[in-house]
């Protein structure tokens, strides 16, 4: 099971979203993180044949997917951003009617359907209208319509955005059952969707992949340190103009600041533990937002 893209580029015009790229990936979770704009969805609609690259090739076990067509259609499943759906179908009934366009014949859909359906947690809802059901159990719909086909590749896009945490807890823990003998990609803005569940880290950056590796060896790749830092409020702004603060936490009598430095901050810092959202802070200068990609 091998997926690789080389030297994988896309122009739209004057503006390049994905620049370069080069990787392979094999059967795990694999996390694409970075800012809104950095090409994640670009370099997803590629892999899934909807975009075709400017340059460079995406090649499944060796064959190039463009000219696989539907047999490379066939193992793959994916989640966009904004998947479509007849309000007015129940859940069973969109899932049918995906399992339909997908070719699977009416008997095995229903043992499919029937499957997932339990698996994603919606068979109390599955005769619930799609108008009618939660953000989370959209999304958990999704999923069920791009496991439909059994992938051997599960393509999710930005999968849990507007998601309370306690459904982004259960999505997560859906994607990590899913990953069994199949490859996952997931792309998140979202630094804690991927921080326990990936097995290796891309983070992208103005197209490119900047950095990779697994949790711990982003964190060893730090240059800087990480220092936690008490000071008075009056103090707070000085500390912000010449440090990158990851976060600031007012307390009784002082405020806590979380730093990013090669050095001491301050005579009284404790050296604290890097994790992810400091790696994300290092190298994309903010923490992620809320917002959709642009590209």
């Amino acid at each position: 099971m091998k997926l690789e893209m080389e030297n994988l580029t896309k122009r739209f015009q004057d503006v390049t979203a994905v620049d370069g790229i080069s990787c392979t990936l094999t059967t795990g979770v694999y996390g694409l993180l970075g800012v809104n704009g950095a090409g994640k969805t670009t370099l997803m609609r590629m892999l899934c044949t909807l975009l075709r690259p400017t340059e460079g090739s995406i090649t499944w076990e060796g064959k190039d997917i463009f000219r696989m067509d539907g047999e490379y259609r066939r193992i793959l499943g994916y989640l966009p951003q904004d998947f479509g759906y007849y309000p007015d179908f129940t859940v069973r009934d969109y899932l049918m009617y995906i399992a339909s366009i997908k070719g699977i014949r009416p008997a095995a859909a229903k043992k499919r359907v029937e499957l997932l359906l339990k698996q994603v947690g919606l068979t109390k809802a599955e005769n619930k209208k799609m108008k009618k059901l939660s953000g989370g159990m959209k999304r958990r719909a999704g999923i069920a319509q791009a496991m439909l086909n059994d992938p051997e590749i599960l393509i999710l896009d930005e999968p849990t955005a507007g998601l309370d945490p306690n459904e982004r807890i259960r999505f997560r823990n859906l994607i990590s059952e899913l990953a069994q003998k199949r490859l996952v990609l997931l792309s998140t803005h979202i630094v804690s969707d991927i921080e326990y569940i990936a097995n290796e880290i891309f983070l992208m950056k103005d197209g490119r992949i900047c950095v990779s590796g697994t949790t711990e060896e982003l964190a060893e790749s730090m240059p800087e340190r990480v220092w936690s830092v008490s000071v008075s409020r009056e103090e707070v702004s000085s500390y912000t103009r010449v440090y990158k603060v990851s976060n600031i936490k007012t307390t009784q009598g002082c405020v806590k600041l979380r730093i990013l430095s090669q050095d001491k901050p301050s005579a009284d810092a404790v050296l604290e533990s890097t994790t992810l959202e400091d790696v994300f802070l290092h190298y994309f200068g903010e923490r992620a937002g809320e917002e959709d990609d642009l590209l």
